[in-house]
Formats: structure tokens, C-alpha cells, sequence
């Protein structure tokens, strides 16, 4: 339970994720919030180090940063924020003045834009947009006061594009997690997995995949594999949803997901099982 609560203090849902991901909260940090982070850096070390998987649900971005790796600001920003992804687009796309102004009326209806000072009914957008944590802030210097026009649109779309590549990476944020990490851990073994096999590493599968848990199965007291209601047993299993088997994992085995990965997979008979298997 109290795992649960200091990820609700350090994760905030990425609203316009199509994935229904989460991030790390994307703002000044306190020194108690800090040393959360530091901590959740070694829970993270732990999970490796047991292999017991943490059931995280973060967008890739996350994991980019942690090992090192630069995002994709195309890619990340479409994972994180489709809407913010959607409006950038329309600003890079636009061929012509009129349509410039078709779209800043349109973001105007929307109660986004404020009149042009030049042209008191004509609608513009100003050098200001809403941060992952809703609030408005400039995107360059007195930019409540700059109105956005054909010559600065592109200057607009890569300042929102930016803004949103600064929140994802949460250097402050990151800083602490990767510090909390190094005290498991060496650090130099992020240098050596790419995103993916960090996630998978430290999270293990986001399915439950049942001949992994047929393989790390040991019978005692005269059971069998061949025991008919172990046949039973396995044929039950079998037609349950992953949703049922996530619940079976999590009666059995107190945790949510199963292991990436285990010594004994290409290991001989007498090769340590990865804790909580093999399953009895």
C-alpha cells in the first residue's frame, strides 16, 4: 500500500496518451519530493536485482531517459500527447496566410486565442501554451505580448514541441531516480540496454505467458505432471483471459506480472530459479 501511494505522488496519468500511460510529474520538485524520487531510483534497483517485476505502465519516454537515450520529438511527442501532437501539426502544415487565420479562428472558438492588437477582430494565438500540469506558460520572453503570424509559426510549433520534450525528460525529476538507481545498481549497466530491455528488465512482461510458468513448475509429494487434475489444472489455466491470469499470478505469487527473463531458462536442472519460481 504504501508503494502504491508514493507512485500516485510521483506518476500523474498521460491525459492525452492514446496508450494510458503514465509519466513522472513534470515540475519543480522539493527536497522531500526529492527524495522520493531517489527512492522510487531504488525500487527500480530492486526489481532488477530480484527480478521481481514492478507492474509500471510508463510511456517509453521514460525509459529513453533513464538510459541515456535522446527522444524522438515526433514519436514521443504523438506517445505523450496526441492533442498538443495534432496542433503542432496544423501550424507546421499550414501553406498560406488564410489558412493561418481559418486555424487561428478556429483555436479562438475554442477560447485558446485573444484578438490580433493590429486587427481588434481578428483572432490570434500569442506565444503561450498549457503545460502537462495545465497551467499557461510563455513560450519565449514576453510572450503573452508576441502574436503569433506567418512569419513566426514555425518559431511557435518547435517552442510548443520544445516545451513538451523539456517536460518528458524532467531533468530534476530524473536526476534523483538515476542517483536512487546507482546506489543498487552500477549505472554503467544502463549504457548496455537499450529502453525496451530496461523496461523489460525491470517490469517484466505485460502478459502472463503461461508456458513460462508450465517451465518453472516443480511437483512434490508424489505429484505428477501427468496427474489428471494437473492436466485439469494446466486446461483451466488455459482458458482463462489475461486478466484472469494477472489475478491467478497475483493469488500465487503476490505480485502482478511474471519475470522477463530467468537464469535456469538455458541453464542446467541445478540452475537457480528466480524468486518467487519455481511455482510448487
Amino acid at each position: 500500500a504504501s508503494t502504491v501511494s508514493l507512485l500516485s505522488q510521483l506518476l500523474s496519468p498521460a491525459l492525452f496518451s492514446p496508450q494510458g500511460k503514465y509519466i513522472l510529474t513534470p515540475s519543480p520538485i522539493t527536497y522531500a519530493e526529492e527524495q522520493l524520487f531517489h527512492f522510487f531510483g531504488q525500487l527500480l534497483g530492486i526489481a532488477i536485482r530480484a527480478d521481481v517485476p514492478l507492474p509500471l505502465d510508463l510511456l517509453p519516454s521514460f525509459w529513453k531517459t533513464l538510459v541515456g537515450e535522446p527522444l524522438d520529438p515526433d514519436l514521443d511527442l504523438q506517445e505523450a500527447d496526441i492533442l498538443t501532437y495534432n496542433y503542432v501539426k496544423k501550424f507546421e502544415n499550414i501553406s498560406d496566410e488564410t489558412e493561418l487565420e481559418a486555424l487561428c479562428a478556429e483555436i479562438a472558438s475554442q477560447h485558446l486565442a485573444t484578438e490580433s492588437p493590429d486587427c481588434p477582430n481578428k483572432p490570434c494565438c500569442k506565444f503561450t501554451y498549457l503545460s502537462l500540469t495545465g497551467e499557461e506558460v510563455e513560450l519565449c520572453p514576453r510572450g503573452r505580448h508576441i502574436p503569433v503570424g506567418w512569419e513566426n509559426k514555425d518559431v511557435y510549433a518547435a517552442a510548443i514541441r520544445s516545451l513538451r520534450m523539456r517536460e518528458l525528460q524532467t531533468p530534476e525529476c530524473m536526476t534523483a531516480v538515476r542517483a536512487g538507481l546507482g546506489s543498487i545498481i552500477p549505472l554503467q549497466l544502463l549504457t548496455t540496454l537499450t529502453p525496451l530491455e530496461m523496461e523489460l528488465r525491470t517490469c517484466g512482461l505485460p502478459y502472463i505467458n503461461l508456458e513460462f510458468l508450465k517451465a518453472h513448475t516443480m511437483y512434490q509429494v508424489g505429484l505428477m505432471e501427468t496427474d489428471q487434475h494437473i492436466e485439469f489444472f494446466w486446461s483451466a489455466l488455459e482458458m482463462f483471459t489475461q486478466e484472469e491470469l494477472c489475478k491467478f499470478i497475483k493469488f500465487a505469487c503476490n505480485q502482478e506480472r511474471i519475470p522477463f527473463t530467468c537464469p535456469c531458462k538455458d541453464g542446467g536442472p541445478d540452475t537457480a530459479h528466480v524468486p518467487p519460481y519455481p511455482m510448487k
